[in-house]
């Protein structure tokens, strides 16, 4: 029977998967801006092959590509009538690609409708949710992860309508240009404030880089004893702009910012070394990206192709190999 995401990480790291609207739509397969996720309906067989580049690279989990699958997000493509339909089908190409490898994620994100002082908006926000779970419940789901959130308001709305499905939930955090929410709390004090609602997992994902990440998570660890989730993008930020959409390359001249998949790898390190137990990725992280990290953690050998011809370096086998010392 297969360990889930609870059993996983009290045996040890969790290695997540990577990024998917992103590498989507720098395929050709969603539209950059809107960045919702219809190519689950509109082309299936792309999300498929996205999902087993994760799985044969390592990953230990694989997410349903429900972020931004919420009726107020997908009526800006149009989609709002086919809530229903994409996120079935998106759990079902995540649970067939996963078979009993993987522990696959449902996935919530922030919704466009939240205000911190208009508890309408509250309620409305818990209807997104509901309607979401609804049906990735439905389809089999083995847990949780509500992600992305820049007010913990809304984050632990998230946690009180995904402890109702009896699933473990994780539910992440993104910070902005500064190291506070809206609301004005810390790492820590979200932190504390997810747990103490119920949340199994918590942690940080997405805009910042694992520079601008992990001394945040480095809070996190000193404030709750509970597991917790890194989940950054692969991109390199700055100290000016931490937040990979403040820099003027975003969203779509980004590739000269990609991390190298050495640079995630001594991610994956720093973190395991600094007690995070999900460790993941999030925007711009590809299959070589989590291939490395996963070899870093111990998940995967460093070479499993046959190479019978040439010396160690790459390339050796090569015919002409050393034709610089000519």
């Amino acid at each position: 029977m297969k360990k889930g995401i609870l059993e996983r990480l009290k045996e040890g790291v969790v290695l997540g998967d990577g990024g998917y609207l992103l590498e989507l739509e720098k395929r050709g397969w969603v539209r950059a801006g809107p960045f919702t996720p219809e190519v689950a309906l509109t082309y299936p067989e792309a999300l498929h092959e996205l999902h087993v580049e994760f799985r044969e690279a390592g990953s230990d989990v694989l997410q349903a590509l429900t972020f931004y699958a919420s009726r107020d997000k997908l009526a800006t493509v149009g989609l709002e009538n086919r809530l229903a339909d994409l996120n079935r089908a998106a759990v079902r190409i995540a649970k067939e690609v996963a078979g009993d490898r993987c522990v696959v994620a449902g996935n919530l994100s922030l919704t466009w409708m939240y205000e911190p002082n208009d508890k309408a908006s509250h309620d409305r926000v818990r209807k997104l949710f509901d309607e979401q779970l609804d049906v990735q419940v439905s389809e089999g789901i083995d847990f949780v992860i509500g992600e992305t959130f820049s007010y913990l308001g809304e984050a632990l709305l998230c946690v009180e309508r995904a402890k109702k499905t009896g699933l473990p939930v994780m539910v992440t955090m993104c910070f902005e240009m500064e190291a506070k929410t809206p609301e004005g709390k810390t790492p820590a004090e979200c932190a504390r404030a997810l747990v103490d609602a119920g949340a199994d997992i918590t942690g940080i994902n997405c805009l910042r880089s694992p520079q601008h990440s992990l001394p945040l998570m480095a809070e996190m660890r000193k404030a709750v004893s509970a597991y917790l989730a890194c989940q950054p993008v692969a991109y390199r930020t700055t100290d000016k702009n931490p937040d990979f959409t403040s820099l003027p390359a975003f969203p779509t001249e980004l590739d000269p910012y990609q991390l190298s998949r050495g640079e995630m790898a001594e991610y994956a390190r720093a973190a395991r070394d600094a007690g995070i137990n999900y460790i993941g990725a999030c925007c711009g992280a590809v299959a070589s990206h989590i291939r490395e990290m996963a070899r870093v953690l111990g998940k995967l050998p460093e070479e499993t192709r046959l190479w019978k011809k040439g010396g160690e370096k790459a390339m050796s086998a090569y015919e002409y190999y050393g034709h610089d010392k000519k």
